[in-house]
């Protein structure tokens, strides 16, 4: 019996079975690169305005995302749950923010029932956690999901950086005391610097506004010219503040260590908070600790935006041909290019049967659309076969100029490895 399943993922490898078509032009209706690029690829289409369709390939990216984000907080200790995006108006009046949450969206039924659409789920998660949660011996829950939110922004001009439906990871801590959430807070940092460096993008931890809920949170920045806020930093230390509650300004010593402070603008790929009790409070979440007594559980949220993540990497990794996707979460570990007539379909296959993630440029179009399309799509490493090459395969990785020319095994040998170095093949 055939696998079906399987034949499936074969035919996404072969590039004349996506539907999906690399445009000639980028489209005239987006000003940020990331969408600019993502767009003309094939990665993404546009249905309004902060509103985004994911097509094969761009929903392989953010699978890689997904999966880097569930192995990090699977090793934290974190449960994975999925709830709903429509939420009851009394759970936003339990917390006084039908009224105050300026971008919520807000919907009714036919019946007359009043719903959001939910921009974040602490009004979901705060009373799930209370019918199950009534004892310290309970404590601590990391609970985490990845949901779609909703949100009614009114500016959504920077593609997957600001959209109106976004997906996002959410993971919320419950604990006994303050101090019980201070030292898992101090460990979500350490965690989201990894997890962050996993997708290929350097962050600076960056304290900036509470809000309503504490004294301050903490931004996770990517310092670059194209981002959308400005954060002052130490150039020695890892002193950052955002401009929103900055103490100092350009040129001053940094408070820390004395050291120049510089500013830059940043682009925002999550962020932390201590919610504390005010959530509890609302639905009298509680625990009994161990003298029967009745307290408020506190509570941490942790946010990672993973389109806007998406967004922020294509900003970062680009040149002029198009995207350059770091290996961990490009759509495909190698782009093999056929500039022959069937030459490369049995590299294909030896490729398929070593397990290596390859997709297989098949079509009876140009080489040069071939070649300009490939630097456009961005995947790390392209593989070339044609009769210039005879029986070895031309190697150039996509951030790098000059190609090597290789035999099958040392092609199979090279993205056998997570990360793979084209100097250790001689």
């Amino acid at each position: 019996m055939l696998d079906f399943g399987f034949l499936g993922i074969l035919w996404l490898m072969l590039q004349s079975r996506l539907f999906t078509k690399v445009a000639r032009n980028f489209p005239k209706d987006e000003e940020a690169i990331n969408a600019k690029l993502l767009t003309r690829a094939g990665f993404v289409e546009k249905v309004s305005a902060g509103v985004y369709s994911f097509l094969p390939l761009g929903l392989r990216v953010m699978r890689k995302i997904e999966t880097i984000i569930r192995e990090e907080m699977n090793a934290l200790g974190g449960m994975e749950i999925l709830m709903p995006a429509l939420h009851p108006k009394e759970n936003w009046e339990t917390t006084g923010r039908w009224k105050t949450f300026d971008v919520l969206y807000k919907i009714k039924s036919r019946e007359g029932k009043e719903f959001a659409l939910g921009p974040t789920h602490e009004e979901i998660v705060v009373p799930l956690v209370a019918k199950f949660v009534n004892s310290y011996k309970d404590l601590p829950v990391y609970l985490y999901q990845i949901q779609d939110k909703f949100r009614d922004e009114l500016r959504a001009k920077s593609g997957l950086l600001r959209g109106r439906e976004f997906l996002m990871k959410d993971l919320y801590s419950f604990h006994t005391s303050e101090g019980d959430l201070d030292s898992f807070y101090e460990k979500m940092k350490k965690v989201y610097t990894k997890l962050f460096s996993r997708a290929g993008l350097k962050t600076r931890i960056v304290k900036s506004s509470g809000g309503t809920f504490s004294k301050y949170s903490h931004e996770f920045q990517v310092l670059t010219p194209v981002g959308e806020d400005a954060v002052f930093y130490c150039e020695k230390c890892d002193f950052a503040e955002n401009k929103e509650i900055a103490e100092v300004k350009e040129g001053d010593k940094c408070p820390n260590c004395a050291g120049k402070i510089r500013v830059s603008q940043g682009i925002e790929v999550g962020n932390i908070f201590k919610l504390g009790t005010k959530f509890s409070k609302d639905f009298e979440l509680l625990y009994k600790d161990e003298k029967g007594k009745e307290n408020h559980i506190s509570i941490g949220c942790y946010g990672i935006g993973l389109s806007r993540l998406m967004g922020a990497i294509v900003e970062i990794f680009h040149d002029e041909q198009g995207i350059i996707w770091p290996e961990t979460v490009a759509p495909f570990a190698a782009h093999l290019i056929e500039l022959g007539e069937g030459k490369s379909k049995k590299l294909y296959h030896d490729l398929q049967k070593a397990g290596i993630d390859v997709l297989y440029d098949d079509r009876n179009i140009s080489h040069g659309e071939k070649l300009t399309e490939a630097d456009l799509i961005g995947i790390p490493l392209r593989l070339v076969q044609s009769e210039k090459t005879g029986a070895k395969i031309e190697v150039k990785r996509r951030d790098e100029k000059d190609s090597k020319l290789m035999t099958v095994s040392q092609v199979i040998k090279l993205l056998q490895p997570t990360t793979y170095n084209l100097q250790t093949i001689t």
